[in-house]
């Protein structure tokens, strides 16, 4: 395969890791927050996200530097979307100041 087409395709791939590990994550959120048990799936989340990522990270890198280094980048790169989509999303009542003067 092409040099260039397969740091595309890593960089692809860590751009879709990178979603799917960011979205897991603001899912577990919105759930955690209003669940009985929230450890549990904040803990649950965490090792299921983190050993999908670790595996692609592994499947991906098939023994090249160059492939690990394009993948993170479009991990990044995800991160820094679902980081901007995220502040676009409006804010529930809850989370505004009562007051910014003291009583």
């Amino acid at each position: 395969m092409n040099d260039t087409l397969s740091l595309a395709l890593a960089f692809a791939t860590g751009v879709l890791l990178g979603a799917i590990f960011f979205g897991g994550l603001w899912w577990t959120v919105r759930k955690g927050l209003s669940s009985t048990q929230p450890a549990l799936w904040f803990l649950g989340s965490l090792l299921l996200r983190t050993s999908l990522v670790l595996a692609g990270f592994h499947f991906v890198a098939r023994g090249r530097w160059e492939r690990v280094l394009a993948c993170l980048l479009g991990f990044v790169a995800a991160r820094l979307i679902a980081t901007r989509l995220t502040r676009a999303v409006e804010k529930p009542a809850y989370w505004e100041p009562e007051a910014r003067h003291a009583p």
